[in-house]
């Protein structure tokens, strides 16, 4: 991998970190993350825990599946679903100190925040 003088990569090989952050981008993927970070589970068992529709939940599992983040083991009829790489934590948990330290001024940019009214309701 080439990087520039500052260290950082060029702008090519940054098109799957992208990719990656995309694949995260989406509130019900990372509650299904969080979710699996605890052990495996069923579609069904996501289901009941997120209060999601099972067609919402496995085309979320679908996708995260795809990117590589989820696998999917067979047990009889069912198939159990678990965080493909342990690595994935250290960035989720990256993400959660970096949030912390920044406190509102993610979530209030005015191109990807989720806005002052979503953050007094909790969202």
């Amino acid at each position: 991998m080439i990087t520039d003088t500052t260290g950082m990569q060029p702008a090519d090989d940054l098109a799957p970190a992208a990719a990656l952050f995309r694949g995260l981008a989406d509130q019900t993927r990372l509650e299904i993350l969080r979710r699996l970070a605890g052990g495996e589970l069923r579609v069904v068992d996501l289901t009941a825990e997120l209060g999601m529709a099972q067609s919402t939940v496995s085309a979320h599992l679908a996708c995260l599946r795809d990117c590589g983040l989820v696998t999917g083991r067979p047990e009889g009829r069912q198939m159990f679903y678990a965080l493909s790489r342990p690595e994935l934590l250290d960035v989720l948990r990256a993400a959660e100190q970096l949030l912390a330290a920044t406190g509102a001024s993610i979530a209030l940019c005015p191109t990807y925040g989720c806005g002052e009214s979503d953050m007094e309701e909790g969202r």
